[in-house]
């Protein structure tokens, strides 16, 4: 064949590839779209996450998730047991709404990352067992997250990337220094695909830039994980001069106080506050239901709703921590939160008025805690714990 013929059928091959790929990937997408939707329609509990456990429905719910303190089944502690905790770092633009995953994270911390968008820390453990959760868009690291992710003892710290400005915002100097690096610290950068994976069509209908796309999942997390040897053991490790021994990771976890029967419903019904004046797409709104028990989130006056399920966020703890805020202060906009120390916090629950806590974190590994005047832990709603960090002077409304 002319070297002219060969170079023309060349280029009409990978033209014909590149087309058969584009309408295999759409009439893929559509067909999932039409089964989500059958399947919806059929048992709202369906969706296309893929199932890990088999669980007999006349199982007992009688195990305590050592994180929020809801009931799971044997089966599902059995899994988590030979686990670690997840700490995943998700964003909160609006074109990155809406995420995948955060209806069934066990705790979540909110905070403002940059220039007054909110960020979200979120813990996956016991309620990421029964399937492989999509998590989505995951974003890059933030000191105060580390902080607070630093008091659940070594969970895997998930992002990708992070603010690097020298001082005292350099999240991934501190990751470096505290030991992190090709252990619990699982950054994108390092890792990358299959366990991360860019997909600029993960909002059907929606054209969404590179910073918004990138997806993982618990299944692909805990087998990096796995493969390095931080199960439910913390392997023996050398952190500067100093040798740690091999552990369990539920050996020095002591976590949070819970009810042991809840409390009467009251009439609080709303509550809403603003992270920064002004910042409206940031505005958090909870509406308590009663038939549920818990406080169902809006995000600038929408539903948030998770990609996976398609429900509304909701949650059985409402926490505000108050603390002092500082910046923007430097040329990325990065913020600081004090995170070690007291506070003041309050604590919604059931519907009733807040209950008025001091929050304490002697130090960076230190474990969070509420506590009342008197130094007393108090007891959270058993399920889902949401932590929005606020600066000392904001208002909330309720």
């Amino acid at each position: 064949m002319p070297k002219k013929n060969l170079i023309v059928a060349l280029v009409l091959y990978v033209a014909s590839a590149g087309l058969s790929f584009s309408a295999f990937s759409y009439f893929a997408k559509d067909s999932l779209a039409v089964s989500s939707a059958t399947n919806k329609a059929e048992d709202p509990s369906q969706t296309l996450l893929t199932s890990l456990l088999t669980i007999n429905p006349g199982e007992a719910r009688d195990q305590v998730c050592p994180l929020n303190g809801a009931y799971y089944t044997m089966t599902e502690k059995n899994a988590w047991d030979k686990r670690r905790p997840l700490f995943v770092m998700i964003e909160n633009t609006p074109d990155s709404r809406p995420q995948a995953g955060l209806s069934r994270a066990d705790v979540i911390f909110e905070a403002v990352a940059e220039g007054g968008v909110t960020r979200f820390g979120a813990l996956f453990y016991c309620g990421a067992q029964l399937q492989d959760l999509t998590l989505a868009p995951i974003r890059s690291a933030r000191t105060y997250f580390v902080d607070w992710a630093s008091g659940f003892n070594l969970p895997m710290y998930v992002h990708v990337g992070g603010a690097n400005v020298a001082g005292p915002t350099d999240a991934l100097g501190q990751i470096g220094d505290y030991g992190w690096e090709g252990n619990t610290d699982i950054n994108q950068f390092s890792v990358g695909y299959p366990t991360f994976v860019r997909n600029y069509n993960r909002i059907p209908g929606k054209e969404i830039a590179t910073e918004h796309t990138m997806e993982t999942t618990t299944e692909g997390l805990w087998k990096i994980a796995t493969d390095r040897e931080w199960t439910n053991l913390t392997p023996e490790r050398v952190v500067g001069k100093k040798t740690i021994p091999a552990s369990s990771w539920s050996s020095a976890y002591k976590g949070w106080t819970f009810e042991a029967n809840p409390a009467a419903a009251g009439t609080t019904s709303k509550i809403s506050y603003d992270f920064w004046t002004g910042y409206n797409q940031y505005s958090v709104e909870w509406n308590y239901d009663s038939n549920s028990d818990s406080y169902k989130r809006n995000n600038a006056g929408e539903a948030h709703t998770d990609m996976n399920n398609e429900e509304q966020i909701a949650s059985k703890n409402v926490i505000v921590l108050l603390t002092t805020e500082k910046g923007p202060i430097n040329e990325k906009k990065h913020m600081l939160y004090t995170t070690l120390g007291r506070g003041k916090a309050m604590i919604f629950k059931h519907g009733q008025a807040p209950i008025e806590a001091n929050w304490v974190k002697k130090d960076r590994e230190s474990e969070l805690e509420f506590v009342d005047v008197r130094g007393k832990n108090i007891e959270l709603a058993r399920g889902q714990v949401w932590i929005s960090v606020l600066a000392t002077e904001s208002v909330v409304s309720y």
